[in-house]
């Protein structure tokens, strides 16, 4: 997992606006499905929202959960959305070229 600076959040944030959830945690919290999904839509994204339907109350400890299970950085927590950032591997698939 990687630490990001300030302006590095602030542009993610600013890339992750216009973005809709793609993964929902409901009552049975975060699931293997729920970490699956994450996995998938990180790899392929870089960038993702997640939304919390249950456990709203509980959700910093979920977000802080679904960041180490999937190796990603939480960007920022916004209602009871959340948004995740991994970086690409594989320079060519790499999609977010972050501010040094």
């Amino acid at each position: 997992m990687e630490t990001l600076r300030g302006a590095q959040i602030r542009q993610l944030r600013r890339l992750a606006h216009g973005l809709g959830p793609v993964v929902q945690v409901g009552k049975q919290g975060v699931t293997e499905a729920v970490v699956r999904s994450v996995e998938q839509a990180i790899e392929a994204n870089e960038l993702i929202k997640v939304k919390f339907i249950d456990h709203k109350d509980e959700k910093q400890a979920l977000c802080a959960e679904i960041a180490a299970r999937t190796s990603s950085v939480l960007v920022g927590v916004l209602g009871n959305v959340a948004t995740f950032y991994r970086r690409q591997a594989d320079d060519e698939k790499r999609k977010i070229e972050l501010a040094p």
